[in-house]
């Protein structure tokens, strides 16, 4: 029976593969209760990694998405509530699937790209990882959710701030950058955290759908269905996931409650609004 630190030291790196770790994992009557609570903090590692990459690449792409469908242009409105709504009106467990299908018929050896002078190949192999592909379905799912709620920021803003902003002679950009998009942040921040949350609950079905682990290095929940699994006893390793989901939650609230803080740091003391924490529990 290892000890704590053996099980430390052969598992708090595991999920990441090659020499960081013990390549076998442990099995039957040697799984120790130290054994579920390092290898599931390990795969907690690729829970972070999908969350904070696909919430910041896709903070971006839900600012150009909600001013594009806010936009009086039909040809930027329509496209953008198009793909808003593609993404927030079909499952998450889908997106990754059908995106898994996609992404595993796609030429292994590339996709040619034609520019005249030359031709150039497209890699496409890496899309068929959980790190890269599934990356791409998080990005492009949180920033239609994210977009929806810029969106409706954006439609509360005061008239009274844009009429001043106006009367001041701000041009497009300006406005947009000193007016509208602070104000926009201030609005849409407390269901944006919301969406940050679910979105991290949401990498725990990265390994469920079609995307493979390879060498058996999976998130925070892989490893916990494989204790359920190897142990028959699913009262230890998934209570220790919901336990370090809880203590992730709490992290995001802390670090984005600092930001709402920082949005509204140019009202008094006495008018600021306090940042409080209301679960979605339905999306």
């Amino acid at each position: 029976m290892r000890s704590c630190q053996e099980s430390f030291d052969a598992y708090i790196l595991r999920s990441l593969g090659g020499d960081y770790g013990e390549r076998l994992l442990p099995r039957g009557v040697d799984i120790t209760l130290c054994d579920q609570v390092f290898l599931i903090a390990s795969g907690l590692i690729w829970n972070v990694y999908f969350a904070a990459l696909a919430l910041a690449a896709g903070f971006f792409v839900a600012t150009a998405l909600a001013v594009a469908k806010f936009s009086e242009n039909p040809f930027l409105s329509k496209p953008a509530s198009g793909f808003i709504f593609l993404f927030r009106g079909s499952p998450l467990f889908i997106q990754f699937f059908f995106a898994y299908e996609v992404f595993i018929l796609l030429p292994r050896a590339g996709i040619e790209i034609n520019l005249i002078f030359t031709t150039i190949t497209a890699e496409t192999r890496w899309l068929a990882r959980a790190t890269s592909g599934a990356l791409v379905v998080l990005w492009l799912n949180t920033s239609a959710y994210t977009a929806e709620i810029f969106y409706g920021a954006l439609r509360a803003i005061p008239k009274g701030d844009l009429e001043a902003a106006d009367a001041y002679g701000m041009s497009g950009f300006t406005k947009f950058r000193r007016i509208i998009w602070p104000t926009m942040m201030r609005l849409a921040w407390p269901s944006y955290t919301n969406e940050a949350i679910f979105l991290t609950h949401a990498t725990t079905l990265v390994f469920f759908s079609g995307f493979p682990a390879w060498q058996q290095s999976g998130d925070a929940l892989y490893y916990a269905r494989y204790f359920a699994d190897q142990t028959f006893n699913p009262f230890v390793s998934y209570p220790i996931v919901a336990a370090y989901f809880i203590v992730l939650t709490l992290v995001v609230i802390g670090l984005f409650g600092m930001a709402n803080k920082r949005l509204n740091r140019h009202l008094p003391q006495t008018v600021r609004p306090k940042f409080r924490f209301r679960p979605q529990y339905i999306r």
